[in-house]
């Protein structure tokens, strides 16, 4: 399977690492099978964006990624002292104080040797007692039959064995509150390394408690310095393991393609583009703000007049009607079963539409006196 995957991006192409924030959206869109095969495959939808003529300014900007990654590494400076006491003050204020906690060396060669690192440094952190730091230890989460591997900012365990997430961003918090929408953002994230997390945990006996609670540190309103608050993510978490579930095996989509299908980006602009097309997908306008090819296939979405370029919740009221014309069609009643509820609610916001325009156009005929 994985010479199959090599072949579909290239088989000269390095494959592109999965990652939380990735997978947290591809959870969000678990009937789109293109994302599913171009993430399973490792495909840089970025470069095959840009290579389609679509290309999208989805991601971090340069300088997002120097701030956070220098409000890291304060975080964590003095043996990650700081991020420590956060933990205790607001995860488990009756532990023992993090003094002389265990920072262990995580190297190892490739993905698979730092996973096995990781798998190992947090069973004998358990074993010896204490608070230990995990600074960004590598996990792996099968997704539709793949490996992915991921790396959080951290992970802490706790003296009672406890493991806990913790997720460092850049944004403020400001008299003690953030962003909603980015709070919600690195919930999802930060609910995938849980599951994650709860995978190792499961091969361990007796099997630690991953904590559903995590801390998640960001600046303390304009300064660079740090604070925190804990985020439960049990619903994130439950709502991700869901939508996984769901998602289609990479080998089934795999096998269904044409013979000679390839992502690469080196490749023709048209062969590239049959290539994409051959994958369905599900676009919404969500996908704007989570996913690289969001342009292409909202081009694609309009040439097909397909509905769900309006949005999921309105795809979903308007039933069997696929396409913007059937839903006219419809509302005028060209087409459609008089009986269908949705017919008939489209029938009637016409019939009122039309009455308020002729109403409108009454009160524009009548002259001023």
């Amino acid at each position: 399977m994985r010479h199959r995957l090599a072949e579909l991006r290239g088989p000269d192409v390095p494959a592109k690492a999965l990652d939380a924030r990735a997978l947290a959206a591809l959870a969000a869109n678990p009937g789109c099978r293109r994302r599913a095969i171009l993430d399973g495959a490792g495909v840089d939808k970025a470069a095959l964006a840009g290579a389609l003529g679509a290309p999208s300014d989805y991601g971090q900007s340069q300088f997002a990624l120097i701030r956070g990654n220098t409000f890291e590494a304060r975080v964590k400076a003095d043996g990650g002292a700081e991020l420590l006491r956060l933990t205790r003050t607001l995860l488990d204020p009756a532990a023992e104080p993090p003094a002389g906690a265990a920072v262990p060396d995580l190297s190892a060669p490739g993905p698979e040797g730092r996973t096995a690192r990781t798998a190992l440094a947090l069973r004998e952190a358990v074993a010896a007692g204490g608070w230990t730091l995990l600074d960004h230890p590598m996990l792996a989460l099968d997704v539709a039959g793949s490996p992915a591997f991921l790396e959080p900012d951290a992970v802490v365990v706790h003296p009672d064995g406890g493991w806990t997430v913790v997720e460092i961003k850049s944004f403020p918090m400001l008299d003690g509150s953030a962003d909603p929408a980015k709070v919600g953002a690195a919930a999802r994230q930060a609910a995938v390394y849980v599951l994650a997390l709860e995978a190792v945990a499961a091969r361990l006996t007796p099997p630690p408690a991953v904590r559903h609670e995590v801390l998640l540190v960001c600046p303390k309103d304009f300064s660079n310095l740090p604070t925190a608050r804990a985020v439960d993510v049990r619903a994130q978490r439950a709502v991700t393991a869901r939508q996984l579930d769901r998602l289609t095996r990479v080998e089934t989509i795999a096998e269904e393609l044409p013979e000679g299908t390839c992502f690469d980006p080196e490749r023709p602009a048209g062969e590239l583009t049959a290539a994409v097309d051959a994958v369905p997908a599900a676009y919404a306008p969500e996908c704007l703000s989570s996913c690289e090819l969001a342009f292409h296939c909202r081009e694609r979405s309009r040439a097909a007049d397909a509905v769900t370029r309006l949005g999921r919740p309105l795809r979903a009221e308007l039933g069997g009607l696929g396409t913007v014309h059937e839903v006219l069609s419809a509302a005028r009643g060209e087409s459609g079963d008089p009986d269908d509820p949705v017919v008939a609610a489209l029938r009637r916001a016409a019939a009122l539409r039309a009455e308020a325009l002729a109403a409108a156009a009454d009160r524009e005929a009548v002259p001023c006196p």
